[in-house]
């Protein structure tokens, strides 16, 4: 066998090995399992998958100098692993931001008071990067609650009411609600 036939082998063996590593570590036993949240009610359908990290005992929420996990000010993915992205199968209000049909990126930037949270019209971008400010279409300031008791495992979940909406993001003692309509 010539040379080349040897380094083509042991290339390919080498991009299968990594294609299966992070095909395990993602999809079969991600240490942060995916989510999902959906909300189906009459015409209207909503999805958002996202990953789920555990507290594990860290201080999530803080200053960097306390060595939080994610510091106040930085950019969050809204989970672990990839995207979270939210899919919508008709026009709705997001927390007073008019949104089409169709589907979303979701970040943050958690900050001691309040969150901004990131609204990106590409669903399938890299989640290890800040997004590209070009397909960014709104940034919502959002009110953060304490809870009385720790949420394990960050969640997202819809919770609604006779009059509306809301998605809920939960982890540690902060939880963020975001109006729908």
């Amino acid at each position: 066998m010539n040379l080349f036939k040897k380094i083509s082998i042991a290339v390919v063996i080498l991009i299968l090995t990594v294609l299966g590593y992070f095909y395990y570590a993602l999809i079969i036993n991600p240490k942060s399992p995916q989510g999902t949240a959906v909300f189906d009610k009459d015409d209207l359908k909503m999805e958002v998958t996202y990953y789920r990290p555990y507290k594990k005992g860290r201080l999530i929420f803080g200053d960097e100098s306390q060595g939080a996990l994610l510091p106040y000010g930085k950019y969050w993915r809204l989970g672990a692993n990839l995207v979270t992205k939210i899919e919508v199968n008709q026009a709705i209000t997001f927390a007073g931001v008019d949104l089409d049909a169709g589907s979303y990126r979701l970040y943050a930037y958690p900050q001691e008071s309040y969150w901004e949270l990131i609204v990106h019209t590409d669903p399938f971008g890299s989640s290890a990067q800040e997004p590209d400010p070009a397909g960014i279409i709104a940034r919502i300031n959002l009110e953060k609650s304490s809870l009385n008791e720790i949420v394990e495992q960050f969640t997202i979940d819809f919770e609604t009411s006779p009059k509306n909406i809301l998605l809920r993001m939960r982890w540690d003692t902060t939880e963020i609600n975001i109006p729908i309509n």
